[in-house]
């Protein structure tokens, strides 16, 4: 038998939730409100996966936010020598817990 060679190799464990974490989350994720400048952490969370999810080799990188575009979010990052600009739905985004003041 082949090997797969789909979009989202080595995710399973990456992607992995807790046991107890299991399902939707709570509903105070989506009722942050992200200014420009701040500096957010992408943790891409499996059970939503419709709109707005990050590629995987995004999770756990910092970004920092240029605007908004409808429910989701453009952040920067830097990958590299470069800097990828990236639509990000807010329920893969949390605060950068060093730029909370």
């Amino acid at each position: 038998m082949t090997s797969h060679k789909g979009y989202r190799k080595k995710t399973r464990q990456k992607h992995r939730k807790n046991v107890r974490k299991r399902g939707l989350g709570s509903i105070e994720k989506y009722l942050i409100d992200y200014e420009v400048n701040d500096k957010v952490d992408i943790i891409t969370d499996s059970s939503q996966h419709k709109e707005g999810m990050p590629h995987f080799r995004y999770h756990g990188r910092t970004g920092t936010i240029v605007g908004q575009r409808g429910r989701c979010y453009i952040v920067e990052v830097k990958l590299g020598n470069s800097t990828k600009t990236l639509i990000i739905g807010t329920e893969h985004l949390r605060l950068n817990p060093v730029s909370i003041k």
